[in-house]
């Protein structure tokens, strides 16, 4: 089998999320791939196969298969268009939640995905004592938290205590508006087995909308301030939104066992 890791949401190595693409003929058994990802351990590895004129995607964390994933699902689209020969210009994947379309636009590639707007949260004491932060606001998404905080600067100096946030029944997000962006974000999953995510298209379809009402506009750019940083070009589509960004490949190979 042929794998491929990649840099998401960046156009430059070591920058960005990476991801693993594994392009399949048929599926192989879910204990099989998840051994895969253990294997890679990155945030995740993605695989795929052709059904008619879509593409069945999964993914998978080192130790969970996930719902969604949007740099993953990046990687696997430039794989399709740089290695792959695919020669239209937009990809129709297909998910656990649903369609996924994709698009080739220039240098970058643009994810259309369901938007998850969320709910007000108005007890936020649970989130305080284990985050140790002070938010602004909080709204509730299928399985993030949104935590808004007061600056860029508290998201950029945020210290986790990954054991702290276990005790989150959802994954987390922190974010701020952006002193020269519309909006920055770091993300943490660690019942997922990733502890800091570099760079989360999912997150962005809680933090789009959020944003948008927020800051009263539909085009956005945003920044994830973890340690290898990433840049996403954003709109909101209401009831979805598209993400887009770059990738680089950093390697091919093949898979033996």
């Amino acid at each position: 089998m042929k794998i491929y890791k990649l840099d998401a949401f960046t156009d430059q190595v070591f920058k960005g999320n990476p991801a693993a693409v594994v392009p399949l003929e048929k599926w192989l058994p879910v204990e099989t791939m998840q051994q895969i990802a253990a294997e890679n351990n990155l945030a995740e590895t993605a695989f795929f196969v052709k059904e008619g004129d879509k593409y069945h995607i999964k993914w998978f964390t080192p130790t969970v298969e996930i719902e969604l994933c949007g740099h993953a699902t990046l990687a696997s689209a430039f794989v399709l268009f740089n290695y792959m020969n695919y020669d239209r210009e937009e990809i129709h994947f297909t998910c656990q939640v649903g369609d996924l379309m994709v698009k080739k636009e220039g240098e970058y590639i643009t994810l259309n995905f369901p938007a998850d707007a969320g709910i007000t949260v108005d007890d936020v004491s649970m989130l305080e004592e284990n985050l140790g932060l002070k938010p602004l606001n909080v709204r509730k998404g299928r399985t993030k938290y949104l935590v808004e905080v007061e600056s860029e600067e508290v998201v950029q100096n945020f210290q986790p205590d990954f054991q702290k946030i276990k005790n989150i029944d959802k994954q987390v997000i922190i974010t701020a508006k952006g002193n020269k962006v519309d909006f920055v974000s770091r993300f943490f999953a660690p019942n997922s087995g990733v502890n800091e995510d570099p760079a989360t298209g999912s997150a962005h379809c809680v933090l789009i909308p959020y944003w948008a009402e927020k800051l009263q506009k539909q085009e956005l750019i945003a920044h994830q301030l973890s340690w290898r940083t990433a840049f996403f070009k954003c709109k909101n589509l209401n009831d979805r939104v598209e993400m887009s960004g770059k990738a680089v490949c950093y390697l091919t190979g093949e898979i033996y066992f």
